[in-house]
């Protein structure tokens, strides 16, 4: 199946999270005709309950085609192939009755992502959730709503290397 990328698919106010991708041949292969990515922001240090894996796994089996791709390039959890019609629903459970956020897409920031620090390394330096959460909390709205041109500017914290000699990331 070819693809072809992009388009005008998303969420309301969002610009990042979702990547559109629409088949080429949607004759041919009518199951993928739509089969949008999603992106879910993950947990600072990638914690996550047996709880919120099972009802992300269920909401995505619902609204989407079921499959998922644990922490793709970018960090966030990624869910493969839904249609239009099912994002804004998709995004309405995730934020209102799971409490996450969709991750980023754009080009200017993506999701700040850091290793598992304090929690469990005894070589840790700093406190690598924190500069994540404060980070991730203050650039948010950048995340979302682009204010600059596509690849003008790209935001890199070093969560690792430079600031800790364990470099795991």
């Amino acid at each position: 199946t070819h693809w072809k990328h992009g388009g005008i698919v998303g969420v309301f106010g969002y610009g990042g999270g979702v990547i559109g991708r629409y088949c080429d041949q949607p004759e041919q292969f009518p199951g993928v005709a739509h089969f949008h990515t999603i992106r879910v922001a993950q947990p600072a240090g990638k914690f996550y309950t047996t709880k919120f894996l099972k009802d992300l796994c269920d909401l995505w089996e619902f609204r989407g085609s079921g499959l998922t791709n644990m922490h793709g390039s970018t960090g966030d959890i990624v869910l493969l192939g839904t249609t239009t019609p099912q994002i804004e629903e998709f995004f309405y459970e995730l934020t209102h009755k799971m409490n996450q956020d969709l991750g980023g897409s754009g080009s200017n920031l993506r999701t700040p992502a850091d290793c598992i620090g304090q929690a469990r390394c005894e070589y840790a330096c700093y406190d690598t959730q924190d500069l994540c959460h404060t980070a991730d909390q203050e650039y948010q709205d950048e995340l979302h709503r682009p204010a600059f041109p596509y690849n003008l500017i790209q935001l890199t914290l070093p969560t690792a290397g430079a600031l800790c000699t364990s470099d795991c990331l």
